[in-house]
């Protein structure tokens, strides 16, 4: 497992990174450009025709490593992988219409939310039947109401992910430690299987779990080394941004792996950046709307650290400094507990 969850690390990274000399000169000769906001950062102007949707970078790495490495039990890598590419598909939808249409509005509020909406609740109902409504290690049983947990769970991280990516490496970074803690956490999850004294059909289910949670692992690890290899092009000053496409991707990959391997619970702490960010919007407009004045100079709240005169830099360094020590807790909170 932690071989192959290596490999596959330096594979996705190494084909993100590959493939943005190819990609970029692509998109450049496509003109598929940012369109900055007019409402947003002054300073975010220049970066106006920057080019986009390089999130097609992560998502070929990601589906490449994982498919290599995941091979002795794609039973939850696939389902990993699905929520990725199909999550990555209404973000690829949302940026095709901005660029054809030369505007920074794609799809409609509506539009999203109905296609989250649906995607979140076919795969709610699907892991539902299959894991179960169990979730923190099996011990929790919601039952039928494991479905509209998850549906939250799904909805909130993938617009939690989106929301985060407004600075150039900031959705790749804090997602690249994220990926890393959660294919850790997997690993501690596979020590504490019995190794011996089990025979029989035992010793059959805990292989297959094993090579199951092998999986997840290499998926996570390859989420983690598609986000450093994007990178080597998304670091400030960024020569691609990833657009909706990747945004919603990796939004889908953070809620597969926190589902998939049933510690969703932890995922307030180890995304605490993510959580920051949705929290920042919903309390500006609700401020806003109620009285009318604001609580930061703009939200999500990077924009408000960088409307205050912090670099993109330090920033970024901030936020993934945060969820790597977030992440580290929450390591050491699975470990007493499982």
């Amino acid at each position: 497992m932690v071989v192959n969850s290596l490999l596959a690390l330096i594979v996705a990274f190494g084909v993100a990174a590959l493939l943005g000399p190819i990609v970029i000169p692509i998109l450049h000769r496509l003109k598929f450009g940012q369109q900055v906001r007019d409402d947003g950062p002054k300073t975010h102007l220049k970066k106006q025709n920057t080019p986009t949707m390089g999130g097609v970078m992560i998502l070929i790495a990601v589906v490449t490593a994982t498919l290599i490495f995941a091979h002795k039990d794609y039973s939850l890598a696939l389902w990993a992988l699905l929520f990725t590419v199909l999550f990555g598909l209404i973000g690829f939808l949302d940026d095709f219409i901005k660029i054809i249409k030369k505007r920074s509005l794609g799809l409609r509020a509506w539009q999203k939310i109905v296609a989250q909406f649906v995607l979140s609740l076919g795969f709610a109902i699907a892991l539902y039947f299959k894991l179960g409504g169990t979730i923190w290690l099996d011990r929790v049983d919601l039952g039928v109401f494991y479905i509209p947990f998850a549906m939250f769970v799904i909805i909130a991280t993938v617009n939690s992910v989106n929301l985060i990516d407004g600075l150039d490496g900031l959705s790749s970074s804090v997602t690249s430690v994220y990926s890393l803690a959660s294919g850790l956490l997997v690993i501690l999850y596979a020590l504490s299987f019995p190794a011996a004294g089990i025979s029989g059909e035992a010793a059959v289910d805990t292989a297959n779990s094993l090579n199951a949670l092998s999986g997840i692992a290499v998926f996570a690890f390859a989420t983690a080394g598609a986000c450093f290899g994007f990178l080597v092009h998304n670091a400030y000053p960024a020569k691609v941004f990833m657009g909706d496409l990747g945004a919603f991707c990796l939004g889908g990959a953070v809620s597969a792996m926190a589902l998939l391997t049933r510690t969703s619970l932890l995922l307030p702490l180890m995304g605490v950046m993510y959580v920051a960010s949705s929290v920042s919007v919903i309390l500006q407009v609700g401020s806003y709307k109620l009285r009318h004045k604001r609580i930061f100079r703009m939200a999500p709240l990077h924009h408000h650290f960088e409307l205050g005169g912090a670099p993109e830099t330090k920033i970024v360094s901030m936020y993934t400094v945060v969820t790597a020590i977030a992440s580290a807790a929450a390591l050491v909170i699975f470990w007493l507990c499982k």
